[in-house]
C-alpha cells in the first residue's frame, strides 16, 4: 500500500501558522509581481474568488479588511515544505516528494488494520508538529491514492483519511462518482476522446480492456487503467535525481532597459544558479542568457534575444560562470528596448566526482581549481548557516527595477530546527 499526503491550502497554511490570526480570515497568496492569486483559503473560495483572480480586482475587498492577500514566500514555503517530510520520515520507511505540497509515503509490510491506525497517525502529527493540515489517502496505487486524497479532503465523512483496498465496493462507489477528468493523469482532450468510447467516469475506464486502452490512445493511459484496478505500474522520479540542465529567470517589477540594472539581475541569476549546480554536485560546461520584452505591449518595440555562451572548462564557479553569463549579455543587449524578464540556464552539465581530467594539467591549474572548490565550499557554507544572499558577489542590495514586487511578504522565518530560539532556550 501508498499513501499521498497533502497538504490543505498549503501556501496559506504557512502563513498562518506563524499568524494565527489569519485563521478563519479569506486569505489569497498572490504570484511572483504581486500580480494575481495562485493559493487561497477555504474561506476564499467561498467568497467565489477564482485562481488567477487579477489581485487589483480585490483591492475594494482588502481595503474594506473582508480579505487578507498576500505575497508569495517561497523560501518560508520551502522550508515549511522540509519540516513536514522530515515528521513522514520518523513514521515511514520511504517518503517520496511529489510537489511542494504532496509526498507519497509508503507502507510496506503493514496489514490493512495497522495501514489505517499508520495513517492517521501522520495525520495527527503532521499538523502537531508543524502546524500544517493535511489529508491522507491510501491505496494499492498511486493513481489510486490521489482519488484517496481527494475523497478525504471533499468528504467530511472520512475524517481526513481514506484508504482504498483496489478491489471492494469502496473503490467502486467512489470510481462510479469521479468524472474522468478528475483521475491523475486524464487532461482535457483525452476525456473528449475517452466520451466517444462511451468512457465516461473513472470506473468506465477502470473497467476497460488494458491492451485496448493501449492500441487507441497510448501506454501511458494503459497505465492509468491498470493502477486504477490496482495494480502500481507507475514509479516517480528519484528526488535526488540531478537535473540536466539549472534555469534561474525572474520577471522584474518594472520594466527596464537599463544596462546596470540588467547586469545585476543576470550576475544574481547566474550566482544562484551557480549555487544550484553545487548542490546537486554538477559541473556545466556552457551558460546560455536570455531576455524577454513585453509581447503584450504591442506599443512598445519588441526584442527577446538568447545567446549560449561556452565555458573554459566544466566548472560550478559562480565567478567564472557570472563573467560567463555577463560577457553572453554584453552580447546581445541593444539599446532601445524595455525588458520585462531575465534569464540564466546552466547547460550540459557533467558530475563533478567523475569529470574527466586532462592529462595536461599543470600542477598551478589543480591548485587553483582545489583553491575554487575550497573557497565555493565557504561561500555555500556561509549562506546556508547565515540565510541565502549574506555573501553575494557584487550584487546591489537596494530595490532596483528587477527586484520583483512583494508589498506584502511576510518575514521569512526559514531557520533550522535546531536554530528556533525555542530550542535554545
Amino acid at each position: 500500500m501508498i499513501g499521498l499526503v497533502d497538504c490543505n491550502n498549503f501556501y496559506v497554511s504557512c502563513e498562518r501558522v506563524f499568524q494565527p490570526r489569519l485563521e478563519d480570515m479569506p486569505v489569497g497568496i498572490m504570484s511572483n509581481n504581486d500580480g494575481c492569486v495562485i493559493a487561497r483559503s477555504s474561506e476564499l473560495k467561498a467568497l467565489g474568488v477564482e485562481m488567477g483572480t487579477p489581485a487589483f480586482q480585490l483591492q475594494q475587498w482588502v481595503n474594506q479588511g473582508r480579505i487578507r492577500l498576500l505575497s508569495s514566500n517561497y523560501e518560508l514555503y520551502g522550508d515549511m515544505s522540509a519540516r513536514v517530510r522530515e515528521v513522514l520520515e520518523e513514521f515511514s520507511a520511504g517518503v517520496e516528494p511529489y510537489s511542494i505540497d504532496e509526498m507519497f509515503v509508503r507502507f510496506d509490510g503493514f496489514d490493512d488494520e495497522a495501514t489505517l491506525d499508520l495513517a492517521r497517525t501522520l495525520y495527527r502529527k503532521v499538523r502537531q508538529f508543524t502546524g500544517i493540515p493535511v489529508c491522507v489517502g491510501v491505496a494499492p496505487s498511486r493513481t489510486l491514492a490521489k482519488l484517496a486524497n481527494r475523497a478525504a479532503k471533499k468528504r467530511p465523512e472520512y475524517g481526513g483519511v481514506c484508504m482504498l483496498k483496489g478491489s471492494d465496493d469502496a473503490t467502486r462507489h467512489l470510481l462510479e462518482k469521479t468524472e474522468l477528468g478528475d483521475v491523475w493523469g486524464v487532461g482535457r482532450r483525452l476525456v473528449e476522446r475517452l466520451a466517444i468510447q462511451d468512457i465516461k467516469t473513472a470506473w468506465d475506464l477502470c473497467c476497460a480492456d488494458p491492451k485496448t486502452i493501449r492500441r487507441r490512445f497510448s501506454v501511458t493511459l494503459e497505465r492509468t487503467v491498470r493502477e486504477l484496478q490496482g495494480t502500481p505500474c507507475s514509479e516517480m522520479n528519484d528526488s535526488d535525481e540531478s537535473r540536466q540542465r539549472i534555469m534561474t529567470s525572474r520577471s522584474f517589477g518594472r520594466l527596464t532597459g537599463e544596462p546596470s540594472e540588467l547586469r545585476a539581475a543576470i550576475r544574481q541569476h547566474a550566482q544562484r544558479s551557480a549555487e544550484k549546480l553545487r548542490a546537486q554536485q554538477n559541473h556545466a560546461r556552457a551558460v546560455l542568457v536570455f531576455l524577454k520584452t513585453n509581447r503584450h505591449r504591442q506599443d512598445l518595440a519588441q526584442y527577446s534575444p538568447s545567446v549560449v555562451t561556452e565555458l573554459p572548462e566544466p566548472t560550478a564557479d559562480s565567478r567564472t560562470i557570472i563573467a560567463a553569463a555577463q560577457q553572453a549579455l554584453e552580447a546581445i543587449y541593444q539599446p532601445g528596448y524595455r525588458f520585462m524578464k531575465a534569464g540564466v540556464m546552466l547547460l550540459d552539465l557533467v558530475d563533478a566526482n567523475r569529470e574527466q581530467r586532462s592529462l595536461l594539467d599543470s600542477p598551478d591549474h589543480a591548485a587553483n581549481r582545489e583553491r575554487s572548490e575550497r573557497l565555493m565550499s565557504t561561500l555555500d557554507e556561509l549562506n546556508q548557516k547565515m540565510g541565502r544572499g549574506t555573501v553575494r558577489l557584487g550584487i546591489p542590495r537596494q530595490n532596483a527595477a528587477w527586484h520583483l514586487r512583494c508589498a506584502h511578504r511576510t518575514p521569512r522565518w526559514t531557520t533550522q530546527w535546531d536554530e528556533l530560539p525555542s530550542a535554545k532556550a
